[in-house]
């Protein structure tokens, strides 16, 4: 299943694997379908680690979201260079609809054990098209935006999102 999303920096394409992530690729697919990202910003973006976005609209504020999920993280899939992971609090099945894509190999956030430091970040795709795009996300100029940290200066939109 492929996923494609438009952004005021360009477009990318995701492979999301739906065998060893079901939950969280339907979870994610939900949002796709129902047009929620359209309109969220990438809201945290920390140069050599990551690009987190789909939970904040442009103003910085919060979208209403469904029931956290189960994290998959246990699955084996890897946080590597451009696979996409669900972001989640401190409790490790808390993710609902935000997500962020590694812009570096970050090993660390595997699963390793079954404790709330252990459990992981769920990675359930890979882009697979237009990596440049997140490239150019990744080295965006950030600022502090009170209580929110590694902002963008300038907002970088979801202006589509849709299944392939």
């Amino acid at each position: 299943m492929n996923v494609f999303f438009k952004t005021t920096l360009g477009d990318f394409t995701l492979e999301l694997d739906n065998e060893k992530c079901p939950t969280t690729v339907k979870n994610f697919l939900y949002y796709v379908e129902n047009k929620f990202y359209i309109d969220t910003i990438f809201h945290r973006v920390i140069k050599g680690f990551m690009i987190q976005g789909g939970g904040f609209d442009e103003n910085m504020i919060e979208k209403k979201t469904n029931e956290p999920i189960q994290n998959e993280a246990k699955t084996g899939v890897s946080n590597l260079k451009y696979t996409i992971s669900m972001a989640r609090t401190s409790e490790p099945h808390s993710a609902t609809s935000q997500f962020f894509i590694n812009s570096v190999d970050n090993l660390f956030l595997n699963y390793t054990s079954e404790s709330p430091q252990g459990y992981g970040y769920c990675a359930f795709g890979t882009v697979i098209d237009d990596t440049s795009t997140i490239d150019k996300i990744s080295n965006v100029a950030t600022q502090s935006m009170f209580p929110h940290d590694d902002v963008p200066v300038e907002p970088v939109i979801i202006l589509d999102a849709n299944i392939l």
